[in-house]
């Protein structure tokens, strides 16, 4: 688009399904690396990628005629035949309906990929209910739990 211009930098959470920890640190790298890929071909620029057993964290630059629910669905829809295709866990992988998205500005972009980069760590202090409660309260995200997670009876 001639004369749009935009800076706009979203963060993405997506959950595996029931939030079981699926995703093995002997493969998350492949993950991240097929993910990446998956950006790039649609046109958006990967800044950070990473997460933990049950979760992923994807902080993507857009370009303004993105659409992030069709970039997400994508995502998640390739990922998880990637998995399964690969035979990457012992059961079928699917992620959580639903995900978070949350902006950011210029100034906010090192330290949201110095987040990113340091899941194990913070994860070490708090879980993702917490981790993500905490992002909704920030963003002042209207919600209603029960809708946050689907958890295993």
């Amino acid at each position: 688009m001639p004369g749009t211009y935009a800076q706009i930098s979203i963060q993405i959470v997506m959950a595996v399904k029931y939030r079981k920890a699926l995703i093995s640190p002997d493969w998350e790298e492949k993950l991240y690396k097929f993910i990446t890929g998956l950006v790039h071909n649609h046109g958006q620029n990967m800044i950070a990628i990473n997460g933990m057993p049950d979760h992923i964290h994807i902080f993507l630059g857009l370009r303004p005629e993105c659409h992030l629910p069709a970039l997400v669905r994508e995502i998640k829809k390739s990922s998880n035949n990637y998995i399964n295709k690969n035979n990457l866990t012992k059961e079928r992988f699917y992620w959580q309906n639903g995900y978070g998205a949350f902006s950011y500005g210029r100034s906010q972009m090192m330290s949201v990929v110095n987040y990113i980069e340091n899941q194990k760590e913070i994860h070490k202090r708090r879980d993702l209910r917490e981790e993500y409660m905490q992002l909704l309260t920030r963003f002042e995200v209207n919600f209603k739990n029960e809708y946050l997670f689907e958890l295993m009876d």
